[in-house]
């Protein structure tokens, strides 16, 4: 879930997969910003050739557009995670009204959830609140705590003026700009050892 200065009401859709055009309910919570339809479009082709059957992480899931997407194009499961009780009841709630298998729903905190025993990832979506700037102790603690598979990829987004600290081993795969929005697709390569 990222930081806005107006809470998010209403419907958003899913774009492709098994659930596309789909609806989630999306409750009215100051700060919530889902992700843009034409930036998970984006994202999701960028994907094509990964995500069938990927364990995806989805921190600060908000609506939890990003991890209901990968589970519609067939990844074969979600962690999402989200501190908001209401946003993640909600998330919850459009789980089971889709019949999305495959997603659970972990009501914590972010950091906090990084903090807890390890479980490799290999697609991990990062869109923290924008007004908190945990990208770079986020980016840390998944890279350092054994959070991503050995050529996990991550997408990151961040406000359009923000470029974050990433570790050096997240290589940078495709990006994009929409409105004020800065979104990008990282390649976790670990140097030969």
């Amino acid at each position: 879930m990222a930081a806005n200065v107006r809470g998010a009401s209403g419907r958003i859709r899913i774009v492709g997969g098994q659930l596309r055009n789909s609806r989630l309910d999306v409750p009215d919570l100051p700060g919530l910003r889902p992700t843009a339809e034409r930036v998970r479009e984006t994202l999701f082709n960028w994907l094509s050739p990964v995500i069938a059957g990927a364990r995806c992480l989805d921190l600060c899931a908000g609506t939890g557009a990003l991890g209901i997407e990968a589970l519609s194009r067939g990844a074969a499961s979600v962690q999402f995670v989200e501190r908001d009780p209401r946003a993640a009841q909600a998330l919850r709630d459009n789980l089971t009204r889709l019949k999305a298998q495959g997603g659970q729903v972990a009501g914590v905190d972010a950091l906090a959830y990084l903090q807890g025993a390890p479980q490799p990832f290999e697609l991990v979506f990062l869109d923290p609140p924008f007004a908190q700037d945990l990208w770079a102790v986020m980016a840390q603690r998944l890279e350092q705590g054994s959070w991503l598979s050995a050529s996990a990829w991550i997408y990151v987004e961040s406000p359009r003026s923000v470029a974050p600290v990433l570790p050096p081993s997240w290589s940078p795969h495709r990006e994009g700009v929409a409105g004020e929005v800065r979104y990008a697709l990282y390649r976790r390569v670990l140097a030969a050892a």
